[in-house]
């Protein structure tokens, strides 16, 4: 990991993903989240989704797999999150996720971050992540 004084604001990580059925299957076994829309095809259809959709619990846990091995990488502390649902992210769809850094806090050692998720070209997810960066 870099240190405080290595990180500058513009610095970015990316990563894409798409999420399975057994995918959605085990986050709701260890979430509890077990709400139908997830989990039903027949109920989804009957929503305004038309389909089963992934939890954005789910999704937006990618941030955290982007800060842990990219940027900051091992070791960083994920102190704060604000994430923004705009629309959903369905079974097997290809999602692009990217963090970029918008402030350095070199006296408290934090990096904070604009968070994004997107999918045919659309927002899914947009927000804002706070970070320690420890000696």
């Amino acid at each position: 990991m870099l240190l405080i004084s290595d990180y500058k604001i513009g610095m970015t990580a990316e990563l894409t993903k798409s999420f399975s059925d057994k995918d959605v299957d085990s986050f709701a076994k260890l979430s509890g989240d077990i709400n139908p829309v997830h989990l039903d095809e027949n109920y989804a259809k009957e929503t305004i989704f038309g389909a089963r959709i992934v939890h954005g619990a789910l999704v937006s846990s990618i941030f955290s797999t982007i800060f842990a091995n990219k940027l900051p990488g091992a070791g960083c502390i994920y102190l704060k999150s604000e994430n923004k649902f705009l629309k959903p992210v369905y079974l097997n769809e290809s999602v692009h996720f990217k963090v970029e850094i918008t402030d350095v806090i070199k006296e408290k050692k934090r990096v904070i971050f604009r968070t994004s998720a997107i999918s045919k070209d659309v927002e899914c997810i947009i927000g804002t992540a706070e970070l320690y960066i420890p000696d």
